[in-house]
């Protein structure tokens, strides 16, 4: 399951995985994803190895500006996704 945290100015929407146990570790998938003429943009990139999985239309330096936005956001990613996503009301 993917649950929404925030959308940029460009319009590109992040979205994370809950948290995932895999070889006793826990990580969360953050996905970027936004909009264009021919399609989307998007890139994917596991916590906490900061390892980017999957990455296309985006340039190297939108990537840089998505890493730093993650080692920002990564402790606010991981309490979200142990709690099903931001619970906004």
């Amino acid at each position: 399951m993917m649950y929404p945290y925030m959308t940029l100015a460009d319009e590109t929407e992040i979205v994370h995985s809950q948290i995932i146990e895999e070889d006793g570790r826990q990580k969360v998938v953050v996905n970027f994803e936004r909009p264009t003429e021919n399609g989307f943009d998007s890139a994917r990139c596991e916590l906490p190895d900061y390892k980017w999985i999957f990455r296309e239309g985006y340039s190297d330096e939108e990537i840089h500006v998505f890493e730093q936005l993650l080692q920002n956001n990564a402790h606010l990613l991981y309490k979200y996704a142990a709690n099903g996503g931001i619970n906004i009301a």
